[in-house]
């Protein structure tokens, strides 16, 4: 897979011949709605001929196989494809060889390096030793390069029939799903949701679910609500029950934890609360996890950050999600969602007290739209990367590139004269919150939130790593 970023004049067909690509799977993996139409800065995701390919309508995965010479066992495997009848129209599979003809002075050892596999790889696809010789016009199998493994969770608010389709078509990309949300209520008891149908289509895919509990209620999260529950151990016995009951009837591989605006002096108390919390689920099996706040030092001052302890998070339970993301909030100044020097200035204070392998770096899929020049008390609009690039491309707005912020952004008048300021993600934004997830040697990452069209952010993701599946 290429990253291409449009130039001005530039067209879908030329584009697809300068990388001697097909025009049609580029079409499909961008979800482009009119391929005539492009974005001067656009990024298009070009998938590399006989190296990746993009599944088409009337497209089966027996077909796919078949037509480029492997099983279909082994086009699974290499993409996390649990049911062969579930694959969808838009969707990159990586193909497990691709061939290659040797030339004069090629060694084994050269075609591997070029290639980041290993010449054992190579001798084993093609039946060979590494003595064998190798004669110019041969052809040799080369399999896929070497793609780190990582765990992805995925957080859904969407709980209804769209949610499921999501899942479905989505579900090979996830360690967990996160079915927002759970809440804990003043007696002990919590909520109910009527996620069944999710969670159906995640064990399709080998997707392990997670019950996400917040303290959330009357539209806000509820400082006082922590506090109550925080400060009372008999209540946390009756919530940790509750939670036992919900899990083990519905069939939740864990629990996440995202209690915010907790009370500075409740830290020690939601530690303590976790320590209780493990004592109970560890032995059954079961992964306790908790999201908490990006912060850049132990003692980083306002009730957001204050009673998040990184160090006993990371000391108590399986994994922390960082939500790295929301520096451009819906109710401040225009920004990028997730700028990627703020991202690595709370990895950076991160990785010394929770171990690296605890580590879930959050990436936004979302962007905002928002009125400038800016005013106190506006509200952002919340869009898709998708319809970023619409919009774009409906105002005739050409999209720029941060290089300090990793990020696009756009700023075009609307119909009134208002003037507007996009930022969004684009694969190149993606791309460069996968290299950070990689050279910090993190145990994944978490998105926020599915239900925002972004196509190319699964092509990218397949292109980087392998996702585990428990």
């Amino acid at each position: 897979m290429q990253i291409h970023v449009v130039k001005q004049g530039e067209t879908l067909w030329g584009i697809a011949q300068s990388y001697d690509a097909n025009i049609y799977q580029i079409v499909l993996v961008n979800q482009l709605d009119n391929p005539n139409v492009l974005v001067v800065g656009q990024t298009l995701v070009v998938p590399i001929p006989y190296r990746e390919y993009v599944v088409q309508p009337g497209d089966q995965l027996w077909s796919i196989a078949d037509r480029h010479g492997v099983t279909v066992q082994e086009l699974a495997a290499v993409n996390n494809i649990t049911n062969p009848s579930l694959i969808y129209v838009g969707e990159m599979l990586v193909l497990p060889y691709f061939s290659y003809t040797i030339q004069a002075g090629d060694t084994l050892w050269s075609i591997a390096r070029k290639y980041g596999v290993t010449v054992n790889q190579i001798t084993q696809a093609n039946n060979i030793t590494p003595t064998s010789v190798l004669h110019p016009g041969q052809t040799l199998r080369i399999p896929h390069s070497n793609r780190p493994v990582t765990e992805i969770n995925a957080y859904i608010t969407q709980i209804n029939e769209q949610g499921r389709a999501e899942v479905l078509a989505l579900g090979r990309n996830f360690t967990y799903l996160s079915p927002f949300m759970y809440s804990m209520r003043e007696d002990g008891t919590i909520t109910q949701m009527q996620e069944g149908a999710l969670l159906e289509a995640a064990r399709v895919h080998g997707v392990s679910p997670l019950l996400v509990l917040t303290n959330f209620s009357g539209g806000n999260f509820d400082s006082d609500l922590a506090a109550t529950i925080l400060r009372n151990p008999d209540l946390q016995e009756r919530i940790i029950a509750n939670l036992l009951e919900t899990i083990r009837a519905k069939g939740y591989a864990g629990v996440n934890f995202d209690f915010e605006y907790v009370y500075p002096e409740d830290r020690e108390n939601y530690n303590a609360f976790l320590r209780r919390v493990v004592t109970r689920l560890r032995p059954e099996g079961l992964l306790v996890s908790t999201a908490v706040a990006p912060k850049i030092s132990a003692d980083q001052p306002g009730l957001l950050y204050e009673a998040h302890d990184y160090a006993a998070h990371g000391e108590i339970v399986d994994f922390v999600i960082i939500m790295t993301y929301e520096w451009g909030w819906a109710g401040g100044r225009p920004l990028a969602i997730a700028p990627i020097n703020r991202v690595r200035e709370v990895l950076d204070f991160a990785v010394t007290v929770i171990p690296r392998n605890k580590i879930m770096m959050g990436i936004p899929l979302y962007g905002r739209d928002w009125k400038i020049p800016w005013q106190e008390g506006t509200i952002a609009r919340t869009i898709s990367p998708k319809e970023a690039v619409q919009m774009a491309a409906n105002y005739g707005a050409s999209i720029q590139y941060n290089t300090t912020y990793q990020s696009p952004f756009f700023r075009y008048t609307d119909e009134t004269g208002q003037q507007h300021e996009v930022w969004f993600e684009d694969a190149r934004s993606v791309q460069a919150k996968y290299d950070v997830l990689k050279e910090y040697g993190l145990r994944g990452a978490s998105y926020w939130v599915l239900g925002n069209p972004f196509p190319q952010n699964w092509a990218v993701l397949g292109d980087n790593f392998r996702v585990r599946k428990l």
